[in-house]
């Protein structure tokens, strides 16, 4: 069994920002020589996601406006007690999910036709990371 391990870094410009990873994440399968695994995409930070989707612009801007009708941004969370004001980032994190491991076979990642990886920051403008957990024979 094989492993390879890789973070990406992100400070993003604004405080949501959906970072298109798919590249990232297929060259981390090609570095670790896997041929045949998974491999494990995780944001290490609980105000962020990682998810797979269409690389649709109309529907990236869905999902973000889909996530803020569910969780707003502003309404006085108990969060906000401890002196934070990101508790809608922290339940958007529960609804897009902090990571997706995906499969590999013979040394790519395999996805579907139009399936693309994302990183969804919900409280940027910070540094955060992303594990890549490659594993395989």
């Amino acid at each position: 069994m094989k492993y390879h391990t890789e973070y990406l870094w992100f400070n993003t410009s604004a405080r949501r920002e959906v970072v298109n990873i798919t590249a990232d994440v297929e060259k981390a399968v090609r570095k670790s020589g896997c041929n045949d695994g998974m491999v494990l995409v995780s944001a290490m930070h609980i105000t962020a996601g990682v998810y797979v989707n269409d690389a649709e612009s109309g529907l990236i801007e869905d999902i973000q406006d889909w996530a803020e009708r569910i969780a707003p941004e502003g309404p006085a969370y108990r969060h906000h007690r401890t002196g934070e004001d990101n508790g809608h980032a922290h339940l958007k994190n529960l609804l897009i999910g902090h990571e997706v491991v995906l499969p590999i076979t013979e040394g790519k990642l395999d996805l579907g036709p139009w399936q693309q990886v994302y990183y969804a920051e919900f409280d940027g403008q910070r540094r955060k990371r992303v594990i890549i957990k490659v594993m395989g024979e």
